[in-house]
């Protein structure tokens, strides 16, 4: 199988995406490696289709994706990816509240985030801790990307 690749400019620094012809594999919020940039890659691709849905979400104009993802390693943390997923565009909900939903736990929930190959796409930045509590994020610059990530969502209209 052939791995696709393209690097999307972002207000983020570059992202890395990275797929096949039926699935994406990874997202990496600053990966600079290899990759074309996104105007030269097939727009009907995952990866093509990711960087412009990508585009969009940085535009403001973009609030669910709907991309094919690579699955996850067992029915259990793709249930718990479905759960991160389901929190819309600009709301947050605590380690706790998405444990509940998902019939799991916080520390499950926070072991999902920090595994997510798919930053932005399965929105681990809506995790939050306790209280509000900011919480940790595993992508890009960690917690001010994870900063930025929730303003951008809160003050760009993807509400």
């Amino acid at each position: 199988m052939t791995i696709l690749s393209a690097l999307l400019a972002s207000p983020l620094g570059p992202i890395l995406i990275e797929g096949d012809e039926r699935c994406l594999h990874r997202i990496i919020i600053g990966g600079e490696r290899g990759g074309p940039e996104i105007e030269r890659v097939d727009p009907a691709s995952p990866t093509g289709r990711a960087a412009m849905q990508l585009r969009a979400y940085f535009d403001g104009a973009c609030e669910m994706f709907d991309l094919p993802l690579a699955p996850a390693a067992t029915h259990r943390g793709e249930a718990l990816r479905q759960a991160i997923i389901a929190i819309p565009c600009g709301a947050s909900l605590s380690y706790g509240e998405v444990a509940r939903l998902a019939a799991s736990s916080p520390r499950a929930i926070g072991q999902a985030c920090a595994r997510n190959p798919f930053p932005i796409v399965v929105p681990c930045h809506r995790v939050l801790g306790n209280g509000g509590a900011i919480g940790q994020y595993s992508a890009g610059h960690g917690v001010a990307t994870k900063l930025w990530l929730l303003e951008h969502e809160r003050r760009g209209g993807l509400l």
